[in-house]
């Protein structure tokens, strides 16, 4: 339970942080952004291949 809800709010957090990376211009705050939303959808596919074998 809360590896899923770890991955949902890393997905929700990168999304939010790579938004405002492009709105403001700043490529760091975007990249940030870009990698918790990969570790995010990451272990949340995990969590679901492990579930259905």
């Amino acid at each position: 339970m809360t590896n899923k809800l770890v991955a949902i709010v890393l997905i929700i957090l990168g999304f939010l942080l790579a938004a405002s990376g492009y709105r403001a211009d700043s490529t760091g705050y975007m990249a940030a952004g870009i990698v918790l939303l990969a570790i995010g959808i990451v272990l949340l596919v995990l969590k679901v291949v492990r579930r259905n074998p």
